[in-house]
């Protein structure tokens, strides 16, 4: 006997809520964000070869809105981003509540960041990296950001 639901009723059944990504498992979330710190703690050294080693050199660092420094659309390779830093001048930045997403070997991260200079917040808004993983090591390919001066935390 074949169960026969009319159309009616399966019309008026009410829509099933969207389905929720399942998070990442905490080791790969641990593993993606480990280049991220590695290279906020060279940005804090000044440490242009230790960045280095975590990002693929010819990816890019892209922004856009203002800093203390300049305003518009600014971008740039991962080497040429290096040519500025400079040990004993490095700044602090920190990332919170990232969100991440894996697949395979690419991932992303997304999370918003304030910048410290001297211990004075210098800007702020939302980091946008895109990660690669080659021959089981997480490095950075891509970095965008927007940037404010005003409205931070803690400022």
């Amino acid at each position: 006997m074949a169960l026969f639901i009319p159309l009616t009723i399966l019309a008026s059944a009410q829509a099933l809520p969207p389905a929720t990504a399942l998070p990442p498992p905490q080791t790969d979330a641990a593993a993606v964000l480990a280049p991220i710190n590695s290279v906020f703690a060279a940005f804090e050294a000044g440490d242009a070869a230790a960045m280095l080693r975590h990002v693929y050199p010819e990816g890019r660092v892209t922004a856009t809105g203002t800093r203390s420094s300049s305003s518009g659309l600014r971008q740039q390779s991962w080497t040429q981003f290096a040519g500025r830093l400079t040990p004993g001048e490095g700044f602090q930045e920190r990332i919170s509540d990232p969100a991440i997403e894996i697949d395979g070997d690419i991932a992303m991260v997304w999370a918003p960041f304030v910048v410290r200079v001297g211990g004075k917040v210098s800007n702020c808004g939302y980091d946008h990296f895109d990660l690669v993983r080659d021959n089981g090591a997480w490095k950075i390919m891509n970095l965008t950001f927007s940037s404010r001066t005003t409205g931070c935390p803690a400022q």
